[in-house]
């Protein structure tokens, strides 16, 4: 079951890493950035379980902290820089 979601995610994310270079919008691109590192965020954790190892979970852990600090710094200097419409 668990080897059915890393293969449900990885799909996944190629869908939204074609998002990401054909984005229409800045905004839209940040968006598909976000949502690839929740998505390799989990591809973490599912991998954690399969190897059972819980220094997987101590990684998934910081690089998701570290990914939601990147994704404020990006959407600060996009929205400084007036790429961002706001609404």
């Amino acid at each position: 079951m668990i080897i059915a979601a890393l293969v449900a995610i990885i799909v996944s994310a190629m869908a939204v890493f074609v998002r990401l270079v054909l984005g229409p919008s800045v905004p839209d691109r940040l968006m598909a950035a976000n949502t690839l590192g929740v998505m390799f965020f989990t591809l973490i954790v599912l991998l954690a379980g399969v190897f059972r190892t819980d220094s997987f979970l101590d990684v998934a852990l910081v690089y998701a902290v570290l990914q939601f600090a990147d994704v404020l710094i990006m959407a600060k200097y996009l929205n400084r820089s007036g790429s961002v419409v706001s609404t």
